[in-house]
């Protein structure tokens, strides 16, 4: 229990004090991320908060602000992120139990974007305009059932939010 409380503490203060290539880095070693030479962490950059140890930081990475990285859904998996990565603002990283997801050395991933599967090395990547998928029945609220959502869901054709065409 006090190493989860410890663990919490750091995390916040790794998310809000100065140092992007010193301070930050160090805390999230304390914390247990395994980080290997000089990295970047941006302003906000949300990382692991149940199991650490289950990333790992290579040298020359830089996480942009904002961004969050959870190495867990149901159970820990693991997240690589290879040297010389860049995760530009506002992105997600987010691997399923028993899963490794890694994003080979020197890929780009483009502000927004959310990656959920591996990278190639050298690559740039990004998610494409927000679409419209469906029209709803009713509000999702939190006394909606997901089932009784999903059944008020009627897909559309493929339309750009925005009028913007695809």
């Amino acid at each position: 229990m006090a190493r989860r409380m410890l663990n919490r503490v750091l995390h916040l203060m790794a998310r809000v004090l100065p140092g992007s290539n010193n301070v930050r880095p160090f805390l999230h070693r304390l914390r247990g991320v395994k980080i290997k030479g000089g990295i970047f962490i941006g302003d906000d950059v949300y990382i692991e908060n149940e199991f650490p140890e289950c990333v790992e930081i290579n040298d020359g990475a830089l996480i942009g602000l904002r961004s969050t990285i959870i190495a867990h859904t149901r159970g820990p998996g693991k997240i690589v992120i290879g040297k010389q990565v860049v995760v530009c603002a506002g992105c997600l990283i987010v691997c399923a139990h028993g899963q490794t997801l890694t994003i080979g050395e020197g890929a780009v991933i483009a502000a927004g974007s959310t990656v959920s599967g591996d990278i190639p090395p050298y690559t740039l990547c990004g998610a494409p305009r927000i679409k419209a998928y469906g029209k709803l029945a009713g509000p999702f609220t939190m006394d909606t059932k997901y089932e009784e959502f999903s059944r008020g869901v009627t897909p559309m054709r493929e339309k750009n939010v925005g009028g913007q065409p695809s």
